[in-house]
């Protein structure tokens, strides 16, 4: 498989001590000190059935494609207006694993990732989501070749782990209204010349979902499976 065969979401990232250290004190304790000493996610080959999300309080899930791109990050769609933890986890999943060198440059990628973030600093891990790009020298060997991608998404759930951290301590929820999400599904990578292949794709994240809020991103999470 040539070099150039790269996913977004395949880079290995560190959650830095402060972040997690938040999230485990003022979110899910439980989840994300047994977390903690989990691999991070890889985005390859990791096998995760979703419990009943809580209840969506503004907006429905739009398609897996997503929304139009905005202005000024290329072919990176906007955040969508989803209140419910795991239609946007899926969504942000999809957005994850797309890109197109094409139209879109390095720094608009970026741009275009961050405006998915939550905007509450205590949670918003940029760096674990950030890592996700390639560097700018191989970005541009990607440019080169006219790399694009397509993530699609078959499902998404909460894991095992998170549940019964919910079941144990309801309340802990309300603190930062941080949601773990595990999703499934499958990039489709296509360069020049007919160049592609496909790959199956699974990744945890942190979403923040506080009540009539839509859903922000906080982090790439700890491996969680089940």
């Amino acid at each position: 498989m040539p070099k150039r065969f790269l996913s977004l979401s395949g880079h290995g990232v560190t959650w830095s001590a402060g972040k997690r250290a938040a999230i485990v004190a003022l979110a899910i304790a439980a989840l994300l000190a047994l977390a903690a000493t989990a691999a991070w996610f890889t985005g390859r080959g990791e096998h995760h059935q979703s419990a009943d999300p809580p209840s969506q309080s503004r907006s429905s899930s739009p398609s897996e494609a997503g929304p139009r791109p905005a202005a000024g990050s290329g072919s990176v769609p906007k955040p969508p207006q989803i209140a419910e933890p795991v239609a946007f986890a899926k969504t942000a999943a999809a957005m994850l694993w797309s890109y197109d060198t094409r139209d879109t440059n390095r720094d608009q990628q970026l741009a275009g990732m961050r405006a998915w973030m939550t905007k509450e600093t205590k949670y918003n891990d940029w760096a674990s989501v950030s890592g996700q790009v390639p560097d700018p020298l191989l970005w541009s060997r990607m440019d080169d070749q006219k790399q694009h991608a397509t993530g699609t998404v078959t499902e998404g759930h909460y894991p095992g782990a998170f549940k019964q951290a919910l079941a144990e301590d309801p309340s802990a929820i309300t603190k930062a209204y941080i949601y773990v999400v595990t999703v499934n599904g499958k990039q489709q990578i296509e360069w020049m010349k007919g160049g592609g292949g496909a790959e199956d794709r699974a990744i945890t994240l942190a979403v923040q979902c506080r009540p009539s809020h839509d859903c922000t991103l906080a982090a790439i999470a700890p491996s969680v499976t089940q």
